[in-house]
């Protein structure tokens, strides 16, 4: 418990690597979302990160290097976050989107669904089969 208390006051240092190759989004594990003040983030190619800060997007990153920006300050905030059980208030989060393109994968429903059209009225809807 001590240890992972002074492990999370370290800088983060934010990439994601996808060895899976189906993955087309990820969240950055970070322990109750407290992503640090002059966190590294690594966009690689065939990535965009998406920066989440209390609640907000606060940025789209391209791939590259960055340097984010949040109130959890190493220390500081977790002492402040005494009053709310050494939880921080201040969420930041980072999401990855594989760019890449996906063949072949198979999208649908088994059974139609059931939708409404003003011009058609009721219309079922289904993925077409290859011929």
């Amino acid at each position: 418990m001590v240890w992972n208390l002074i492990r999370s006051q370290f800088v983060d240092v934010i990439f994601w690597t996808d060895d899976s190759g189906d993955t087309m989004c990820w969240r950055f594990p970070r322990q109750g979302n407290e992503i640090k003040y002059a966190a590294q983030l690594t966009v690689r190619e065939g990535q965009t990160a998406v920066f989440v800060n209390e609640g907000r997007i606060a940025d789209i990153f391209p791939p590259g290097m960055y340097r984010l920006e949040t109130k959890n300050l190493p220390v500081l905030s977790t002492l402040q976050a005494w009053p709310h059980g050494f939880e921080s208030p201040f969420k930041a989060e980072v999401y990855f989107i594989a760019t890449r393109r996906f063949p072949n994968l198979k999208w649908g429903t088994r059974n139609p669904i059931m939708l409404r059209d003003r011009e058609f009225g009721p219309v079922r809807l289904r993925k077409l089969r290859h011929l």
